[in-house]
């Protein structure tokens, strides 16, 4: 697959994590993809893909694109033979701006970017995206679309401020704490939090804390997974392999057999740092 990226310049850097270019066969025609600390835009291309979010939920077709904002369980996507695409891995905050509802009323339920924009707009949009000449220039008219839309967002600078303290403590933080520096209940922060991400401080901290331990582990060597919940600072294994199930629905010994499979089948695929084969 051909997987361009590149971070965008300010403003939009401190929302936006890199934006990108897709194209190609997908390693695996289903792939989950298990809850990160992070939003997801992707403006699509090519033929729809499928998502599925939750077990209990039936799979809905995206063919213009989707908007995904920070989750708390895993997705499963499903590809054609083909895919093309732009899109955005979003800083959890950083979607607020660009959308026309609270984060809150999208949790977990993944939206398709005409629900988000409006059709007229998205079709414009991928218009211009399909002629233009290489990912490069495509990266750069995604990003210009995004800077037209940039809005000011009430409580936006208190989000961002505490959701960067939870990140560069990978999760390991008191929230409590947080709420007090801040000068802000934690009622209010809180409320917050979910308008603007989706998700409590809480559970944005307890996503951080997985997504780095799992991002840590080399799973090329034998996996001592004591050792990864005591580094982490998880109670115990047990505690570990509870949330480990929680956000894959995995084992860890499940998990450690099919991330090797990925790594195994598809070496040094643009896709291998954190979806999981499906199939």
């Amino acid at each position: 697959m051909e997987y361009v990226s590149r971070v965008p310049r300010p403003p939009l850097d401190g929302l936006i994590d890199d934006l990108y270019y897709l194209e190609g066969a997908p390693p695996y025609a289903r792939l989950t993809l298990p809850p990160m600390p992070g939003a997801l835009l992707i403006v699509n291309l090519g033929a729809p893909f499928r998502i599925r979010a939750g077990a209990d939920i039936a799979t809905a077709e995206y063919a213009d694109g989707c908007v995904i904002t920070t989750p708390t369980r895993a997705f499963e996507f499903g590809y054609p033979a083909r895919t093309r695409s732009v899109g955005v891995h979003v800083k959890p905050w950083g979607l607020a701006p660009f959308l026309p509802m609270p984060a809150a009323e999208l949790c977990d339920r993944p939206v398709t970017l005409e629900q988000v924009w409006g059709r007229a707009a998205v079709a414009e949009l991928r218009d211009r995206l399909a002629t233009a000449h290489g990912p490069q220039q495509m990266l750069t008219l995604l990003e210009q679309e995004l800077l037209g839309r940039l809005g000011e967002t009430t409580g936006l600078g208190l989000v961002r401020h505490t959701s960067s303290a939870i990140a560069a403590a990978g999760g390991a933080v008191a929230i409590g704490g947080l709420s007090v520096a801040a000068g802000v209940s934690s009622t209010h922060l809180a409320q917050r939090f979910k308008q603007l991400i989706g998700v409590t401080p809480k559970r944005l901290a307890r996503t951080y804390r997985f997504a780095a331990t799992l991002l840590a582990i080399d799973f090329a060597e034998p996996v001592d997974w004591a050792g990864v919940a005591g580094d982490a600072g998880y109670f115990d294994q047990a505690h570990f392999g509870h949330e480990l199930r929680a956000f894959t629905g995995f084992t860890p010994t499940r998990y450690a057999e099919v991330r090797r499979r990925f790594l195994r089948e598809h070496p040094g695929s643009a896709l291998d740092g954190w979806p999981l084969p499906a199939d």
